[in-house]
């Protein structure tokens, strides 16, 4: 629907090209961009049904005190925020203990550029949610 809105000029000419008569051309056009309005307009109550939907459901699922249901999100923090503590803190630690033992260590590779946006998506979506509580909206 966005692809008519941008082609109003080009329908808008050619109408005043097909429809001598200018009260006619005019209200074609009023018609197409009322036309192009509905279509957006629908659109955008179907993303805000789709959106309120989704937060319902995300309601329904924080209130849950089953752990399966409530549990998976701090699950996936706690998965990040260990793998990042043993990345930066934990695994360089334990090499230099066990060099410092004499037992050579050959750490596993904790690959971040998969972690980081998890992470990240996470602490952005926690901080909105405390600048929610904080602020009263939650």
């Amino acid at each position: 629907m966005g692809a008519l809105i941008a082609a109003l000029p080009f329908v808008g000419e050619l109408l005043d090209k097909i429809l001598p008569d200018k009260t006619a051309a005019d209200a074609a056009k009023v018609k197409l961009v009322e036309l192009a309005q509905q279509g957006e307009l629908a659109k955008l109550q179907a993303d805000t049904a789709l959106a309120t939907a989704q937060t319902e459901i995300n309601k329904v699922e924080a209130a849950s005190t089953r752990l399966f249901v409530a549990g998976w999100r701090p699950f996936v923090g706690w998965i990040c925020g260990l793998a990042v503590a043993f990345k930066f803190i934990g695994g360089p630690l334990l090499f230099m203990v066990a060099q410092a033992l004499g037992h050579p260590v050959d750490l596993p590779k904790i690959e971040t550029e998969e972690l980081w946006p998890l992470l990240l998506g996470m602490l952005g979506l926690g901080g909105m949610r405390s600048y929610e509580k904080v602020k009263g909206a939650a």
